[in-house]
């Protein structure tokens, strides 16, 4: 690959005089030359021993000598050759370039999705979630150890100290208030602030039990900015529901993490090159497949959680959750019968 513009400073500047065997080109360097074309800050071109191509495909039309044919037929091969056979056979090498590299990806991505899916859950703790942030400040959630919403806030953990120790009176507050066990903390910006904020927090309160955790907080803002958490938490702004995700997401991460469209979860590279079609396949593949191999609690797992178990439908899902909440718990799985189209 050549750059376009060798000024131009940007994440492709390895690339710019970028040569590698074709045989030996890893797949993660195939998709960041592909996205590098694509933004067009450089050219593509598949180098060959052009001259003994060329030679041999004329040795191929050119059988005898003779002085009216042999240097038309001669062109003729040139010709096709460079206007016709090599673009073709550089479209057709870098595809299945492209397909492997896709191919290869795809994999990891599946492998870590399904790590993130697989990790055990933490039951029963009463958990405060806090999504950092500096200028809107770290928004709170507190939910119990069934995932109920307890409560919500926002302290400021990077403005003044008398802010500073108003966040941590609220805080502290919040753990006698719901006798807290776990605080958890998004690991996106101002993520060491606010652990800090934390450590020195519970440092000043000898003999508790509360821990902190920092928590992968890739597609919480995705998830509270949907229709999904617009129906859930109805009453509390994006933000907030970003730190109910993120609590909720130590309690039991797969239950929280279905709610997230795979993509969104941030586990792969270059997931919007794709073929967005086979991605979602195979994403939608390891999210049915740890759902179904888990199992899933009747009386607390939500619509999506549901709606993952094969043979049940996004509609059916949500009748189950609605009989749940007009008739209190499941206590026979024979009352399944009784739920709508199921």
């Amino acid at each position: 690959s050549e750059a376009k513009d060798d000024k131009e400073k940007s994440v492709y500047e390895m690339y710019y005089h970028f040569a590698e065997p074709v045989s030996k080109i890893a797949g993660h360097r195939v998709l960041a030359i592909n996205r590098a074309e694509k933004e067009k800050m450089v050219s593509v071109t598949i180098e060959v021993p052009e001259e003994k191509l060329i030679g041999w495909l004329k040795r191929q039309v050119v059988h005898q000598k003779n002085p009216y044919t042999t240097e038309m037929l001669e062109a003729a091969a040139e010709d096709s050759y460079r206007r016709l056979i090599a673009p073709a056979v550089e479209r057709e090498v870098r595809n299945a370039l492209t397909e492997k590299a896709e191919e290869g990806a795809m994999t990891v991505f599946g492998k870590n999705l399904q790590q993130l899916l697989m990790q055990p859950p933490i039951h029963d703790k009463v958990v405060i979630g806090l999504d950092p942030g500096y200028r809107t400040g770290c928004k709170v959630g507190v939910v119990d150890g069934t995932g109920k919403v307890l409560a919500t806030g926002v302290i400021y953990v990077t403005h003044s100290a008398a802010q500073k120790e108003s966040a941590a009176a609220y805080i502290k507050e919040l753990i006698q208030k719901y006798d807290v066990d776990l605080i958890s903390i998004g690991n996106g910006t101002a993520s060491k602030e606010t652990e800090m904020f934390v450590a020195e927090l519970l440092k000043t309160m000898p003999g508790t039990k509360v821990r902190y955790i920092i928590t992968n907080e890739a597609g919480a803002s995705v998830y509270s900015a949907s229709k999904l958490g617009a129906e859930e938490f109805p009453d509390f702004d994006a933000t907030r529901r970003s730190a109910i995700s993120i609590a909720r997401r130590v309690q039991d991460p797969l239950a929280e993490l279905v709610k997230i469209e795979p993509k969104a979860i941030g586990v792969g590279q270059y997931q919007h090159d794709m073929n967005q079609k086979r991605l979602d396949e195979t994403l939608g593949g390891v999210v049915e497949d740890v759902v179904n191999s888990v199992g899933v609690d009747l009386n607390t797992a939500s619509a999506p959680l549901l709606n993952h178990i094969s043979g049940i439908s996004a509609a059916v899902a949500k009748n189950i959750v609605t009989y749940r909440e007009e008739n209190g718990a499941f206590t026979a799985r024979a009352q399944l019968k009784k739920v709508a189209k199921l």
